[in-house]
């Protein structure tokens, strides 16, 4: 049976480029992100996708997850999902009463699988699949369905599990953004929602540091003083600190501002992924930053130091 809880829970020339690649010892190439797909239509997560008859939207998401919600949580129709625009974020996915929804990253979408149950799912409700249908510029097969623990089937976009926010209160709230580091709003296509209007790295005014760099969502960026940039790139920082460190993923040269372009480019770490450099400096952001702005992680330790446009490490000893 169905109740509401509607007041709790509502992202040079050819010899310059040759000249950057064999002072890092690294080539500049980065992978471009895959387009959204949207289409106007409207159909009930359960219905068939096609007009005609056969395959349910859901059929071959259904994923047993292991996410018994707490057993006083109470749920709310999705709805006719919509497509809100944010001024920061861009298109966002809302259900029927213009309440965000999140994806968690520590969920699977192949195959479909919620890790977020009791105060988790109590913090952020599992979006349920009844009644939940696509409106104007949403891809009606991108909406499936997970069953979960309990029983209960819980929405899917693009295989990803829907979640709200407990702290969304009114519609177009998007309190939830980046909480944790692990929790962002849904684009139309499932993908995560990023602020827009900003480079893959730029320049910032900070008030107590002075120009430092700053990535697209504009977290700070840093360097660990242990790493090396010559005569290769080398980042020393892996496991445990790299989950407290995230790498910057690689950039393209021309999706920055302000920041200096020689030794601007990716290099490949040892296990294999890309990370990006100023300057040849493998770079970071904090996990301890929560908003733009933030610089939580200046001086921690002695060695993690906010980033100039030059790529030298702001306020360290001896700069």
């Amino acid at each position: 049976m169905k109740t509401s809880w509607r007041t709790a829970s509502l992202v040079a020339t050819a010899a310059a480029v040759l000249a950057l690649t064999t002072a890092c010892g690294q080539d500049n190439s980065t992978t471009p992100a895959s387009a959204a797909r949207n289409a106007g239509a409207t159909v009930a997560a359960g219905d068939d996708a096609n007009p005609g008859g056969g395959t349910a939207i859901g059929a071959g998401n259904g994923y047993g997850a292991d996410g018994d919600k707490d057993s006083t949580a109470t749920v709310t129709p999705a709805g006719e999902l919509t497509v809100a625009s944010n001024p920061e974020l861009g298109k966002v996915l809302t259900d029927g009463s213009g309440l965000t929804l999140y994806r968690f990253d520590k969920d699977t979408a192949e195959p479909p699988k919620s890790n977020c149950s009791g105060d988790c799912a109590t913090t952020w409700p599992p979006v349920p699949a009844d009644d939940a249908t696509a409106g104007a510029g949403i891809d009606r097969a991108l909406l499936g369905e997970v069953t979960r623990a309990d029983g209960s089937k819980q929405l899917t976009i693009g295989g990803w599990p829907a979640y709200r926010y407990a702290k969304d209160v009114n519609a177009g709230d998007v309190n939830g953004q980046g909480v944790g580091g692990t929790w962002f709003a849904l684009a139309p296509n499932g993908k995560k929602a990023e602020r827009t209007g900003m480079p893959g790295l730029s320049v910032r005014e900070d008030p107590r540091l002075g120009q430092i760099v700053v990535d697209r969502e504009g977290k700070t960026v840093y360097r660990f003083m242990k790493d090396k940039a010559w005569p290769k790139s080398v980042s020393n920082c892996t496991g445990a600190c790299l989950e407290k460190w995230p790498a910057v993923a690689p950039v393209a040269a021309d999706d920055t501002a302000g920041v200096k372009k020689k030794g601007l480019m990716p290099f490949t770490r040892a296990d294999g992924t890309r990370q990006m450099t100023v300057n040849c400096w493998p770079v970071y952001t904090f996990s301890g930053d929560k908003a733009p702005g933030d610089t939580n992680g200046q001086g921690v330790g002695g060695t993690w130091f906010a980033v100039s446009p030059d790529g030298k490490p702001v306020g360290a000893p001896g700069e």
